[in-house]
C-alpha cells in the first residue's frame, strides 16, 4: 500500500468514526458559533480577541476549519495556532483555563452525544496544553516547564 492510499485510509476512519458520534460540519459550526460568542462577551478573554480579531467573519470560518481537521479530517486547516498564540506576548496559564471552561460548558451545553462531547472535550485540553507548553518554553524557556511540569527534571550529566 502506498503512503497516499495509507493516509486516505486513516482519514476515511476518522471521519466514519466522527459521524457515528454525530459529529459533523453542522455540528462544528454550531459549537464554533456559540463557543465564540461566550468569548467575545467574557471579561478575561473578550478584550484580547477584541484587540486581535478585526473581522470575525474570516476568524470563524478559520476556526470552523480548524475543529473540521481536528475532528473530522486533518488538512483542512492550514495555519500556525502556535505562532500566533506565542506572538501574542501576553497570554497565561489563567488564559488557557478560562478557554478550556467556557469551551467545556459550551460543548456541554451544545453536544447532545457523550462520545462527541468527550472527544471535544479531550481534544480542546490537549491542544490547550500543547500551546501553553510552546508559550511558556518560547517565553522562559526550560526553566518555566519544569517550574509548570516537575516531571520535566534536568537530565543528569556523566562526569
Amino acid at each position: 500500500m502506498t503512503a497516499t492510499a495509507h493516509a486516505e485510509r486513516i482519514r476515511a476512519a476518522k471521519r466514519a468514526e466522527a459521524h457515528q458520534i454525530g459529529i459533523d460540519d453542522i455540528s462544528i459550526s454550531l459549537l464554533v458559533d456559540r463557543f465564540y460568542d461566550r468569548i467575545q462577551t467574557d471579561d478575561l478573554l473578550g478584550p484580547i480577541f477584541a484587540q486581535h480579531v478585526a473581522d470575525w467573519s474570516q476568524h470563524l470560518p478559520r476556526m470552523k476549519g480548524f475543529w473540521a481537521s481536528i475532528m473530522i479530517e486533518p488538512g483542512r486547516f492550514r495555519g500556525s495556532p502556535m505562532q500566533k498564540h506565542i506572538a501574542l506576548g501576553i497570554l497565561t496559564k489563567a488564559h488557557f483555563d478560562r478557554w478550556l471552561a467556557l469551551w467545556d460548558e459550551t460543548v456541554a451545553q451544545n453536544v447532545a452525544s457523550p462520545a462527541a462531547a468527550e472527544r471535544f472535550h479531550t481534544s480542546a485540553h490537549r491542544i490547550a496544553d500543547s500551546l501553553l507548553t510552546g508559550v511558556l518554553a518560547q517565553r522562559g524557556g526550560l526553566a518555566a516547564l519544569r517550574a509548570r511540569s516537575p516531571k520535566l527534571a534536568p537530565l543528569e550529566t556523566k562526569p
